[in-house]
């Protein structure tokens, strides 16, 4: 018992400190070996070369080009002005009468596309601010409707998404980024449904009227914007690449070489999801990069410079949550959590994973720091239990996304803290509506997935 409160203690400071503003590079070793001492379990130094930095290199060894490249391609979004002539198109072309909508959908296409929720943040805030005060919505809804499009189901739930959280369980589970594509487009559209509904609903409880604060309005205009046509091609690109890719190109390729002890001893059924998702935005920035190149030219360096730079704080964050789980999970107390876990939901292993991933997710305050815990932690146990009980691995994989994408965004999340700052608004103000779209609704959304699952398997 001692050893489990030790382990919660842990936990719950990385979660307080977390949300007080402090660096996760700092904390997590400085907690994972703090646990480590009071545990009694372990030799402090070594703790901390040979599991704490052996899990962080390995996770950004293996992550590395998907930040890397989903930052650049943000980057050049956002400065070619893509970005924000595609949130404009939408929104005004659904009108003020949808404006709700429109701001959920823009945000939706962009992160879908493989655009940082953060670049979508703030490129959608200003015109979204101008909208809401022409219809006369309230102010307050405008981060719950960002975080709706930005956050949720395009983020966990819809097949091939390139996002981080729908990547980090492929070498896990053998799977590709299109894993359970019936099941993520039925949970998706049910997140979003509900979500919208609510909004809409709310929008009528407190009245029209877009309310006083800060107003950015339009925001500075980027000059010689580029037209709707071009700016949604790279996105579109992204998309079918990441198919043609994962379903065509390189299952054709003579990838035998991979067996071979200096490649790794693999095959390509553990790399093909990774590979696909690094072809596809690597080509669709070269397009983004060609078609926008007077826009471009004079800033480009500048631009990947600072896309490069964009990626290094949020890969470095997640991998040392990943270390601080793998020196939690070597202390002996950690067994008797994840027996504890593991026997959640009887003999359905969907249950145990959604659990288990959701709280790590909570905990964390990152639905990929989570992720790369549970499955660190407790991927290959999920893996045997789900042959054992005629589940496929790519129910596990939608599973396990899906799961990190609602308590992640509890009040200490970083993109919530973000996003709240960029719309000039309060916790108080705003967060009880980012609650209900982004943690409620997402875990309703959940339950639905994993009663469906367990009723009709994989499709």
């Amino acid at each position: 018992m001692a050893g489990i409160l030790v382990i919660i203690a842990a936990l719950a400071a990385l979660m307080y400190l977390a949300y007080r503003g402090f660096s996760l590079l700092l904390l997590t070793p400085a907690l994972a070996i703090l646990a480590v001492l009071v545990a009694e379990q372990g030799p402090l130094l070594a703790s901390y070369t040979q599991i704490f930095m052996e899990a962080t290199g390995g996770f950004i060894i293996q992550y590395f080009p998907l930040f890397l490249l989903g930052a650049v391609f943000g980057k050049l979004m956002e400065a070619s002005g893509s970005a924000r002539v595609l949130a404009d198109g939408i929104i005004r072309g659904l009108g003020p009468r949808r404006a709700i909508l429109a701001v959920i959908l823009s945000c939706a296409v962009m992160t879908y596309g493989g655009v940082s929720l953060f670049v979508v943040a703030f490129a959608v805030w200003p015109i979204a601010s101008a909208l809401f005060r022409e219809a006369q919505l309230p102010r307050v809804l405008i981060p719950a409707t960002i975080a709706l499009g930005a956050f949720t189901f395009t983020m966990t739930a819809l097949p091939g998404t390139p996002a981080i959280q729908n990547a980090i369980p492929m070498p896990y589970f053998d799977t590709t980024p299109f894993a359970a594509p019936g099941l993520g487009i039925i949970t998706g559209v049910l997140m979003l449904g509900l979500g919208w509904a609510w909004l809409e609903r709310r929008a009528r409880v407190i009245g029209p009227g877009y309310g006083e604060g800060a107003d950015e309005g339009m925001g500075e205009i980027v000059r010689a914007m580029p037209g709707l046509a071009i700016a949604a091609t790279p996105l579109i690109m992204v998309l079918v690449l990441n198919l043609a890719f994962t379903f065509v190109i390189i299952p054709r390729m003579d990838t035998a070489y991979l067996a071979q002890p200096e490649f790794g001893a693999t095959d390509v059924g553990a790399l093909r999801g990774v590979w696909s998702i690094i072809a596809a935005l690597t080509f669709s920035s070269l397009l983004l990069i060609a078609l926008n190149w007077r826009r471009l030219a004079d800033s480009l360096g500048v631009t990947l410079d600072a896309g490069a730079k964009d990626s290094l704080k949020p890969i470095f964050n997640t991998a040392c949550l990943v270390g601080f789980g793998a020196v939690i999970a070597s202390l002996g107390a950690f067994g008797v959590i994840r027996d504890w876990v593991v026997t959640v939901g009887g003999d359905n292993p969907l249950i145990s994973l959604a659990v288990g991933t959701s709280l790590l997710a909570g905990m964390t305050g990152s639905a990929s720091g989570g992720m790369s815990i549970a499955l660190s932690t407790l991927g290959e146990t999920y893996l045997a239990m789900g042959e054992a009980a005629g589940i496929s691995p790519e129910l596990l994989h939608r599973v396990t996304a899906v799961a990190t994408g609602g308590l992640d965004a509890l009040p200490h999340n970083g993109a919530v803290i973000t996003l709240l700052t960029i719309c000039g608004l309060t916790h108080k103000q705003a967060y009880k509506d980012i609650a209900v779209v982004a943690v409620v609704i997402p875990l309703i959304a959940l339950v639905v997935l994993v009663t469906l699952g367990t009723l009709l398997g994989s499709f």
